[in-house]
């Protein structure tokens, strides 16, 4: 049965327990792409894990199980804009303040993945690779990789040659030799260093 971890005792005194988790922080293109979910106990998901150790056709799988039999879900997003005006970190965090905002049903505790959590009234705790540990974070990192992924297959038809439906906008070497020919799109990240080279502005600290 798909229950929170017993590592966490300070989860224990709460039912509503969400796990939010983001994907995009490396690429050199597109949104950042959060998603928080709270589970239902009664309706157990099986296969979770972390969303980059699933086949294609298991995330898939899970990706309609979790939308079907979860308390609730929702996601949340930062634009490339706002990538480039506060940093990825701080836009992953904001991504994950969005998700969590948007559950139609609010928690009463929050599991973050990594080693921080947004500056928010949750209580919360930040779970180092709880994608792997905590049901609800690898549920929500299966609905943020899932949508993302899809959007950057979108924006491959919109911009064409630089194979953003097989890389999801990551610095595959296709991808840097696309950059070097073709130039960037609106939504490439113009402070990503591979980017900012070609425009010759400043790079994110």
């Amino acid at each position: 049965m798909t229950r929170e971890p017993s590592f966490s005792p300070a989860s224990e005194p709460y039912t509503l327990i969400a796990g939010t988790d983001e994907v995009g922080r490396g690429p050199l293109a597109g949104d950042v792409v959060a998603a928080a979910v709270i589970l239902d106990p009664a309706k157990p998901v099986s296969g979770l894990a972390d969303s980059k150790k699933l086949s294609l056709k298991q995330r898939l799988a899970c990706f309609d199980a979790i939308v079907q039999n979860a308390h609730c879900y929702a996601i949340g997003r930062a634009s490339v804009q706002e990538i480039e005006q506060i940093n990825i970190l701080h836009a992953s965090m904001l991504a994950m303040s969005r998700a969590i905002a948007g559950l139609k049903v609010q928690p009463e505790f929050v599991y973050v993945d990594g080693n921080r959590c947004p500056k928010w009234e949750y209580p919360s705790e930040a779970v180092v690779k709880g994608d792997s540990l905590v049901p609800s974070i690898s549920a929500a990192s299966i609905i943020a990789k899932v949508t993302r992924d899809k959007e950057m297959q979108e924006m491959d038809l919109q911009y064409p040659g630089y194979s953003f439906a097989s890389n999801m906008g990551y610095p595959t070497p296709a991808h840097l030799a696309a950059l070097e020919s073709l130039g960037i799109t609106p939504i490439h990240r113009r402070t990503f260093a591979p980017v900012a080279r070609i425009l010759k502005v400043p790079e994110s600290p």
